[in-house]
């Protein structure tokens, strides 16, 4: 049976938290899209790793009614300063979250599709030390640094989908050139796919997790 969420006065954000079958397991932060909530990747994340524990939030942002995890200007056009502010407000919940259900913070790997892949982009770029590995479905650069992190630790595989039309190839393929600059290990995965998500790369990314 799945825990209960947790109400938005409780670690700042509506989420919900289940714990990890093992006590070793990593601990998966899951970041939706626009629309979604902290319920949409939990059968996801279950998929790539079924004895993790699973930390999901819910994005504060609404736009026409649907929670965000930043604002945005416009389709690609971004908030640079509230993204700013989010990311750190992200940060600061993935820690009081470990201080809370007891997980280890340095166990957490995100897994973020759209909105919640680019705000999981900006932790590795701003809050690096929040993250372990980064498994980023249709991501974009969200921001330029002019000092960038070391990432030469971190693992990212970013999925992207060769005929997606709402995230363009460009700022893929700019984000993974940063993170590489950054000193991340990056594995890039195309696939035959709009901006939904493909079974055969859900597979992927779990097989990546495990090696």
């Amino acid at each position: 049976m799945s825990a209960p969420k947790q109400t938005v006065s409780d670690l700042g954000f509506i989420h919900r938290f289940v714990p990890a079958k093992r006590n070793d397991s990593r601990t998966l932060l899951v970041l939706h899209g626009t629309g979604g909530d902290e319920d949409d990747l939990i059968p996801l994340a279950k998929t790539i790793d079924e004895n993790a524990a699973i930390l999901s939030p819910r994005g504060k942002v609404l736009e026409n009614g649907m929670p965000r995890f930043f604002r945005r200007f416009a389709e690609g056009k971004f908030d640079i300063a509230d993204l700013r502010i989010r990311t750190a407000e992200l940060a600061e919940f993935v820690l009081r979250a470990s201080n809370k259900f007891g997980f280890d913070p340095a166990s957490v790997v995100v897994i973020g599709y759209s909105n919640g892949a680019n705000i999981g982009a900006s932790l590795l770029l701003l809050r690096p030390e929040t993250l372990r590995k980064a498994i980023l479905f249709r991501a974009m650069l969200p921001l330029r640094l002019d000092k960038l992190p070391d990432l030469s630790e971190k693992e990212v595989l970013i999925s992207a989908g060769k005929f997606d039309t709402m995230i363009p190839r460009e700022g893929t393929l700019a984000l993974e050139d940063l993170l590489k600059e950054a000193g991340a290990k990056v594995t890039m995965n195309w696939v035959d796919s709009t901006h939904s998500l493909t079974q055969a790369e859900v597979q992927k990314a779990r097989e990546w997790l495990e090696k």
